[in-house]
């Protein structure tokens, strides 16, 4: 496969797990407008322009008729971290909600390792519905649960970070490395996640989702695309 086509392989995979999960800018934007506000003018104001920048984002998603979990979703998950930093009285404690959203993944995956059915197996469940059990396959289950792995150290380690610049009350720091490590650092982590995991599932030579569903026998040719 030449690297254009590896390349649009790649556009396409990403596309088909992202559509639908809600626009990037209404995730970004109101931390950011926190992060500036609460550097220029204090933490009232930087409360205030968060949630109204996400009540915006909302009305236009009920305007434009997209699902109301994605209009509703988005100024519930700023509400909630407005109230957090509120009560507390820290500017940092409006990220508090993203680092136990990060504790929460990387208990979730270690878990899912130790009963042998890894995060990332139903993550790809979910969006593809592809047979469960074709995950549970010995030839299979490996790349799925190297990939886990993976991911229960990044969010450890950003979840780790994080924790510390919270203790240190950096509020505009850990905004900024929260930013950073979100949808940038995902899409890389996704990225990587599926080039490995479909050289993992050609290593372990197991049978496609197709060969599976239709009893082949081995030798499999295996799974080319989809991870």
């Amino acid at each position: 496969m030449t690297g254009n086509s590896r390349f649009q392989e790649i556009k396409s995979e990403l596309q088909s797990v992202l559509t639908g999960r809600g626009n990037w800018l209404d995730t970004i934007l109101p931390p950011l407008i926190f992060i500036l506000l609460n550097a220029i003018f204090g933490f009232n104001y930087a409360v205030w322009g968060a949630l109204g920048v996400a009540v915006i984002f909302s009305i236009y998603r009920l305007v434009k008729r997209q699902p109301v979990r994605y209009a509703l979703g988005g100024v519930g998950g700023v509400l909630l971290a407005v109230i957090i930093a509120s009560l507390t009285g820290r500017a940092e404690a409006y990220f508090l909600p993203g680092i136990i959203i990060g504790l929460i993944t990387v208990i979730a995956c270690a878990v899912s390792l130790i009963l042998k059915r890894p995060l990332v197996a139903y993550t790809s469940y979910i969006t593809r519905r592809w047979p469960l059990d074709w995950y549970w396959h010995p030839r299979v289950r490996p790349a799925y649960s190297e990939v886990t792995l993976a991911w229960a150290v990044f969010f450890g380690l950003r979840t780790f970070l994080q924790f510390e610049l919270f203790q240190d009350q950096a509020a505009s720091s850990l905004g900024i490395f929260q930013l950073l490590s979100g949808w940038p650092a995902t899409i890389l982590l996704l990225i990587a996640s599926y080039l490995y995991g479909l050289w993992r599932l050609g290593n372990l030579a197991g049978p496609s989702v197709e060969e599976f569903k239709q009893g082949t026998p081995p030798p499999w040719e295996g799974q080319k695309r989809g991870f």
